[in-house]
């Protein structure tokens, strides 16, 4: 019984030793893939679904032919070449540019100033843009002459039965030849917890149209903004398939 106990006991030491060196490796083993992963993953939660790839993706909606850079496309499932039903963008004021590291910030919606402006690229889905619509139709929701708005706009008030709670309607001066500026907006006080509290939609394209939300404080530069917009769409705009 002596000499099988004596038998046993270096058996059994060298088992326990074998399992503990495994189980140390396995603990290493786990802690580089940690690391590793730490590593990749650390940057992709950094970026917080943006991304710096500034490849042109080529997005087909309707006849119309999109060439965008893949870091102004604001989701990661619509960067994609091919057919879709629609496009959604983002891009920083007034650099009129997608996603960059200097700019993080801005686009997590944590800077000091609101920068972003959020475009739509879809087919029209009515016969006539904001601006055509003023006449026939808000118009006709708004109380009153309005007052004063930031450079050279108008500010109406919708009615209490128009549908449209808690906005306002900014109108610029019409000028001969030129249609006018019409956006809708969040009144002053809710404006403050939205990063894009102004819409305006434009058409462009065959049967396409371009809506695109912006931050009731850069009304005061709505002319440079539409036009920028303006010149953004069409420099990406390559035509028709």
């Amino acid at each position: 019984m002596q000499y099988r106990a004596q038998r046993i006991e270096p058996i059994f030491g060298r088992v326990l030793r074998r399992r503990v060196f495994y189980s140390i490796a396995t603990l290493a083993l786990l802690s580089l893939c940690l690391t590793i992963a730490g590593r990749y993953l650390g940057h992709a939660i950094s970026l917080g679904g943006h991304t710096e790839d500034a490849t042109p993706r080529e997005i087909v909606i309707g006849n119309n032919v999109l060439e965008l850079p893949a870091n102004t496309i604001r989701f990661d499932r619509q960067r994609r070449n091919g057919d879709a039903e629609r496009v959604d963008l983002y891009l920083h004021w007034p650099d009129m540019v997608g996603y960059q590291p200097a700019f993080l910030s801005d686009f997590n919606g944590a800077g000091p100033e609101k920068r972003l402006l959020f475009l739509t690229f879809e087919p029209r889905a009515t016969s006539q843009d904001m601006s055509g619509r003023y006449g026939p139709i808000y118009s006709t929701l708004t109380e009153g002459p309005g007052s004063r708005g930031p450079a050279g706009l108008t500010i109406q008030k919708f009615r209490a039965d128009s549908g449209f709670v808690n906005e306002e309607l900014m109108v610029s001066t019409e000028q001969a030849g030129q249609v006018p500026f019409v956006a809708r907006c969040l009144d002053e006080e809710t404006t403050e917890s939205n990063l894009a509290s102004c819409q305006r939609d434009i058409f462009l394209g065959e049967d396409l149209q371009l809506t695109y939300r912006f931050p009731r404080e850069i009304l005061g530069d709505w002319q440079k903004l539409d036009q920028q917009i303006r010149t953004f769409a069409e420099a990406h705009l390559k035509g028709q398939k």
